[in-house]
């Protein structure tokens, strides 16, 4: 980081404009965050593997906040969302030794999910100049605490919902099994990064012909659902859940952890994107009312009044 650092010790404004720029040193920043969390996992070895996992985990996510700070970028830590599960979950993989059906199964469950979702960011990234706009939103709502609110609410906080909805994983590669139930929980989880990348294109393909940002997209999977990407994301971990309990049903508890990322969306991440839409968007009222808010299926005056959160 330091070839593109500024005497004042911030990043040169003009290379923060660069695209390329901003890959190299987000690539180089998870790299050191990597190392950092291995080397601690590897560090407490007397304790079990869940706060071992745990220990590293959040240590990472530190120097990737921290760098966000040097950087005054926030956005620095949203690939960690898509990356920090195919490393966590492959490296648990080879800690144990365990490369059977069932695991293979889980790993490119996994990887298809997470690969598919970091193509999209660094599809969308544009530069380390800019930030995602509800960071921005954070920034403006909250000037003198906004770090305080990126490290707890920007980064921890992602950062420990993605740990909980790992645990079901984690714990099916230390005891894993292959039958109907596997399969299923596989064939969840496939759907729904499928679901997520058919939406994404449909998403980005309007933006490329729509460049009047006043506009809602209302065709494809938008046309029935308000968040079909949200809604694959909600039951992807809902699929690692369910390959779990092919193996270890005992451990349901664990589906604290999709229940909790579930909850997030519902509760944080879709009324906030609602909110911004009904601020640039005149007819999302109308969309609002004529579609539902996950469940891509056409949406009737009767069935509204009946479910209006799905």
């Amino acid at each position: 980081m330091s070839l593109i650092v500024s005497k004042e010790g911030w990043v040169n404004g003009d290379m923060k404009k660069s695209r390329s720029v901003g890959f190299v040193v987000i690539a180089a920043i998870y790299v050191v965050a990597c190392v950092i969390g291995v080397v601690l996992f590897l560090a407490f070895w007397d304790l079990h593997i869940f706060w071992r996992i745990l220990i590293g985990d959040v240590a990472a996510t530190v120097f990737v906040f921290l760098a966000g700070v040097v950087l005054k970028n926030a956005s620095v830590y949203d690939p960690y969302w898509s990356v920090a599960p195919l490393v966590i979950l492959t490296g648990v993989t080879v800690y144990f030794g365990r490369m059977d059906p069932g695991v293979i199964l889980l790993l490119l469950a996994v990887w298809f999910w997470g690969v598919r979702l970091t193509c999209n960011w660094a599809y969308t990234f544009e530069n380390l100049s800019k930030q995602d706009w509800r960071y921005d939103h954070f920034k403006m709502k909250f000037p003198r605490i906004f770090q305080l609110v990126s490290f707890c609410g920007i980064n921890m906080f992602p950062t420990l919902v993605v740990y909980v909805c790992l645990l079901p994983g984690i714990a099916f590669i230390q005891s894993s099994a292959f039958n109907v139930v596997t399969v299923l929980g596989f064939i969840v989880c496939v759907a729904s990064a499928t679901l997520q990348f058919f939406a994404d294109l449909q998403m980005h393909r309007f933006r490329r012909e729509n460049t009047d940002n006043s506009r809602i997209i209302r065709t494809g999977l938008w046309k029935y659902s308000r968040h079909p990407n949200y809604l694959g994301e909600i039951t992807m971990w809902w699929g690692v859940y369910i390959i779990m309990l092919s193996t270890t049903p005992g451990l349901w508890f664990l589906g604290f952890g999709p229940l909790i990322n579930t909850v997030m969306f519902l509760v944080v991440s879709i009324p906030l994107a609602d909110k911004r839409n009904r601020a640039i968007r005149a007819d999302f009222d109308d969309y609002v009312k004529e579609t539902r808010c996950l469940l891509p299926l056409k949406k009737t005056t009767s069935g509204s009044a009946r479910h209006p959160a799905v």
